[in-house]
């Protein structure tokens, strides 16, 4: 064991902050653009908002990065949904990734969620892992954009 590794200590948490990310991810990024040259990443959602309270209602959240746009969550409440407005915001998701200069998107959902929301859009399951509870999976998919 090195000297440096006498310095550290490991701790597993549940609550970490934003502030304790940062480190993290930060070398991350530092790393990935020495390595690759590029420094592309941005945050993107699509938020859906009440027009009397400006209240946040639902949306979708994501990031692109080195040409690929990457969505992260996906909500609407159940009376907003089989209006359009879940399409509507895909679409505007996929349309600034490829503002931005992204070839293909990634998303992962659950077998109970929309997978197929996403297949009627173009986006195919590329992998499936078993999940709980029984007989659930995590589905991961893309789509080029």
């Amino acid at each position: 064991m090195s000297d440096l590794s006498k310095e550290i200590s490991l701790e597993v948490c549940e609550n970490s902050d934003a502030a304790q990310w940062l480190p993290i991810e930060e070398g991350l990024n530092e790393f990935n653009d020495l390595i690759t040259g590029i420094s592309d990443r941005k945050p993107l959602s699509v938020l859906v908002k009440s027009t009397n309270t400006g209240k946040v209602l639902g949306g979708m959240q994501g990031r692109s990065s080195l040409g690929l746009l990457f969505i992260d969550l996906f909500y609407l409440p159940p009376e907003l949904r089989k209006m359009g407005v879940g399409s509507d915001i895909l679409h505007r998701f996929e349309d600034e990734g490829r503002k931005r200069g992204c070839s293909a998107a990634f998303l992962y959902t659950i077998s109970f969620q929309a997978p197929d929301f996403y297949k009627k859009y173009g986006w195919e399951e590329f992998g499936r892992i078993d999940c709980k509870p029984e007989g659930t999976s995590r589905i991961f998919m893309k789509k080029s954009l």
